[in-house]
């Protein structure tokens, strides 16, 4: 067992808790991207028409057999009939067969996908961190800006290593975000080891609940817009349109674009952020399982292609982020400032089933335009710095501001 020491924290913010199985893990659907609508999964049998039911039977590997064998076996033999609960034993079946899979594959019961399909309206209960599975362990992305996490003293690379007195190894990642979520004003405890530290604490955190916004915006007194994106949702893009027209407005010179500690989401919702700043080409590039590339194109009509403007990242910048600030990087569009990005470079679809739960699933990976790979790499900032929160803000301030005025100098001289 581990050492505990007892660190109480009861924080009444209304807060919530984001996922990686969400916003971490980049999602799209059948109608993203030209020419990614290839996958076909056999349709649910919900009406339960035996003959639909055979013909998926039918596709079925002969390995598949021991799973029809062990129900029998088990119903023969079991000493507890009562415990025998086919849809219990099912699910816990088809659990299996997702968790031999990557990380970030998995399966989401009846509650847990509901659940999951309100976060991108982008309403939560729970505690404000982002978490994925890193190396095998249940590890902190990022927690959200005045969260409860964040008041609790959570840090990105901070590893959680029991919920409730659970040890999380024993958990898959959709089981323990939701066991770490719950209704607002309950309490969780977790076992946290920061990162660097050789001894775990407990914290005890109050749920709560809010109406997150994606996107916000404040004119700085030296004329650049600073907007920070804390996830990609579906109305993500329309929120950066509205937020950048204001600054506009207010006479912007340039945009700081900060995705520090941004886990992710929708795929759609990156493509959208990236073409408000670049003109033309693509997004980046998804690959399927038999290596075709699909590009994903910049959408016209983005208002802030004349801004110059940097972006601010660090590790816990990750998948729909990456993805924003990969394009930017690649055609030179803005200098990354900060540090090294995550490096979560797949791609999940959802699949429902007919009992209502569903299947997350790793269909693609994806590339910067240019091709480069970030999965498990991450992207180098173009300008390393290991400063944070406001002083990085500022400091990428007057490096745009030293950088707009060298090449003004430049075309002077040309």
């Amino acid at each position: 067992m581990f050492s505990k020491r007892a660190v109480p924290i009861s924080i009444l913010l209304a807060i919530l808790l984001f996922t990686t199985p969400l916003l971490g893990c980049t999602f799209i659907n059948d109608k993203v991207v030209p020419g990614v609508t290839a996958i076909k999964v056999p349709k649910p049998n919900v009406g339960g028409n035996s003959q639909g039911a055979s013909s998926i039977d039918a596709n079925l590997p002969p390995d598949f057999n021991i799973l029809s064998e062990a129900w029998q076996a088990l119903e023969e033999n079991y000493v507890d009939k009562s415990m025998l609960d086919p849809t219990k034993l099912s699910q816990g079946a088809v659990r299996g067969m997702m968790d031999s899979l990557d990380q970030f594959s998995s399966y989401a019961s009846p509650e847990t996908h509901t659940l999951e399909m309100s976060n991108l309206a982008g309403k939560f209960e729970g505690i404000g961190a982002v978490i994925s599975m890193k190396d095998n362990q249940l590890t902190v992305v990022s927690p959200i800006v005045g969260s409860p996490a964040e008041k609790a003293g959570i840090k990105p690379g901070d590893k959680i290593l029991e919920i409730d007195g659970q040890r999380t190894s024993t958990l898959s990642l959709i089981e323990a975000t939701f066991k770490i979520r719950g209704p607002a004003g309950t309490t969780v405890k977790l076992l946290i080891l920061h990162d660097g530290d050789s001894e775990p604490i407990e914290l005890s955190i109050v749920r709560a609940e809010i109406t997150d916004e994606s996107v916000s915006m404040k004119m700085r007194d030296d004329g650049f817009a600073y907007i920070a994106i804390n996830q990609f949702l579906q109305s993500t893009g329309d929120d950066l349109k509205l937020a950048l027209q204001q600054a506009i407005d207010q006479g912007a010179k340039g945009v700081i674009l900060d995705l520090r500690n941004n886990p992710g989401g929708l795929l759609t919702s990156s493509a959208d952020v990236a073409s408000q700043f670049l003109a033309m080409g693509i997004v980046a590039k998804v690959v399927d399982s038999e290596g075709n590339e699909t590009p994903v194109p910049v959408k016209p009509g983005g208002i802030g292609t004349h801004l110059p403007m940097v972006v601010l990242v660090n590790s816990g910048s990750a998948s729909a982020s990456e993805i924003v600030a990969g394009a930017l990087q690649d055609y030179g569009r803005a200098k990354l400032i900060g540090a090294k990005t995550f490096g979560k470079g797949s791609v999940q679809i959802i699949r429902s089933l007919s009992d209502g739960s569903a299947l997350h699933i790793t269909a693609y990976k994806w590339l910067t335009p240019f091709g480069r790979p970030i999965d498990g790499v991450g992207l180098t900032p173009d300008v390393p710095s290991d400063l944070k929160d406001q002083e990085l803000v500022d400091w990428a301030a007057q490096y745009l501001k030293d950088t707009i005025q060298a090449e003004l100098f430049d075309f002077v001289l040309s």
